[in-house]
């Protein structure tokens, strides 16, 4: 071997031993509170990517979707077609308030849609459930950001994970996550014109 390919070898190693030492300490498990929040593309695909990791290794999840309702998808179609077994799926929502523009509906949606999800947290059957842009309801008031931190904090099922997605989460729910994941906007192509494409944003 080269000195090069030696003193990587070397680097390697050290880094290697200091991971399994750090992965040594890492012995607890429970059901993780997770916030995909930002601006940017990804929150419910990423939290969908879960989801599809569950069914892959036939856990038992649920999703509500609390906005998202007034079209397909892709992870919907999936999910109802192949994998109901695994996963409870319930479509709450009838679109994006602005296209609504019913504030008394929605807010009835949005709580028939947190009651659901407070059923399927409670059902310890199910190892994840994801509140799809829940954090939208929150910010026009439909839910309660105290009453939804209450419940997970006290309610929840010790080995459940939930996942709340939506742009602009209140900072009392990032204080309780365990995980959270800001999506920073970058580039986006509905600035220069292109629309929303099947297959990449539903």
């Amino acid at each position: 071997m080269s000195e090069d390919t030696d003193r990587h070898a070397m680097k390697m190693a050290k880094k290697k031993a200091a991971r399994d030492k750090i992965m040594a300490t890492k012995t607890e498990q429970k059901g993780l509170i997770i916030v995909h929040t930002g601006k940017g593309k990804g929150k419910s695909s990423a939290a969908f990517g879960m989801i599809f990791r569950h069914i892959a290794h036939g856990m038992q999840s649920g999703v509500v979707q609390f906005i998202k309702g007034g079209m397909s998808t892709g992870e919907r179609d999936l999910i109802l077609k192949n994998h109901t077994d695994l996963c409870s799926f319930h479509t709450m929502g009838e679109g994006f308030t602005w296209e609504t523009q019913d504030k008394t509906r929605d807010t009835e949606m949005a709580q028939a849609a947190w009651a659901k999800a407070k059923e399927l947290i409670l059902d310890e059957s199910n190892s994840m459930v994801l509140l799809d842009e829940i954090n939208i309801a929150i910010r026009y008031g439909y839910v309660d950001v105290d009453e939804v931190i209450e419940f997970l904090a006290t309610r929840k099922p010790h080995m459940t994970h939930v996942v709340l997605t939506g742009r602009n989460a209140k900072p009392d729910l990032i204080e309780i996550a365990d995980l959270v994941t800001e999506m920073e906007l970058i580039k986006h192509p509905f600035r220069s014109g292109v629309k929303a494409q099947i297959g990449v944003e539903y």
